[in-house]
């Protein structure tokens, strides 16, 4: 029997109120994340991809849908309790690398800090060398480079024992060795069995990660996978088509012919 995902979400839905009226940022967006796992979510701005990240860290409640981690449907919680539960599980990394730390407290600061208030005793040494930052230990935020606390968001993290990062846009305002060492930070925590899912809108980002899931719309429109890349069929049966082949299909409408299990399914335009 195939384990339990981590983190997992159904027909997830989110409209946005504005000016003009009702816009549906995420449109029924079923997903599964594996313990161990690195993702990232990709799309155009608009796409939703912050509104589907908001939700999968629940920090915004979804209109519909389920949110699951860890065989925990979060939003069926109190709002004490789902406080408490997210801080047992996940770390969210925010995109500015300032907004994960404290001022006043150096980075080994940090860590013991986290390590505290997580009930644990060690790991500081350890993840400060792990991620690059042993010669760091004793520099405040505003003596680090933007890389190193993008570094110590992470490390934080894997002190605090979480088995969940979800990070938007961490490398966004990096260069490029400075996004590399990130991404070596992220690698190092799924050695480790820690799920990091990343939206993204940084090319760079895309050849490091396990999972390739675009979206399109509010919609997933694609999801690419070892190297394959894979339309999406939801729980309605609606199949999303990538963006090169539509205009295959000018009129929105196809033809789908199959017969025998063995055989081939075929599409074309009527």
């Amino acid at each position: 029997m195939p384990a339990e995902p981590l983190l997992r979400c159904e027909q997830l839905v989110k409209f946005h109120a504005t000016p003009s009226g009702r816009v549906q940022a995420v449109r029924g967006v079923d997903l599964s994340f594996a313990a161990g796992v690195t993702v990232a979510i990709v799309g155009p701005s608009g796409s939703g991809k912050s509104s589907l990240l908001r939700m999968l860290a629940c920090l915004d409640r979804p209109s519909a849908g389920v949110v699951n981690v860890n065989g925990v449907d979060l939003w069926r919680l109190s709002e004490r309790a789902r406080a408490r539960t997210r801080a047992e599980l996940m770390t969210h990394v925010y995109q500015r690398p300032g907004d994960n730390l404290f001022s006043h407290l150096t980075a080994e600061m940090q860590l013991e800090r986290v390590a505290r208030s997580q009930a644990r005793s060690d790991g500081v040494d350890r993840w400060l060398d792990a991620l690059g930052l042993a010669g760091q230990r004793t520099h405040l935020p505003a003596q680090m480079s933007g890389g190193e606390r993008q570094r110590l968001a992470f490390a934080r993290a894997a002190v605090s024992g979480h088995r969940l990062v979800i990070a938007d846009e961490p490398t966004a305002q990096l260069d490029s060795a400075n996004s590399r060492a990130v991404l070596d930070a992220v690698d190092v925590l799924a050695g480790e069995g820690m799920t990091t899912i990343v939206a993204t809108h940084d090319r760079r980002v895309l050849d490091r990660v396990d999972e390739v899931i675009e979206l399109r719309d509010g919609a997933i429109a694609t999801i690419t996978s070892g190297g394959t890349r894979l339309s999406v069929i939801d729980k309605s049966g609606r199949l999303q088509l990538p963006a090169e082949l539509w205009g295959r299909f000018p009129d929105g409408r196809a033809r789908l012919r199959w017969g025998t299990d063995s055989e081939p399914i075929e599409l074309d335009a009527p």
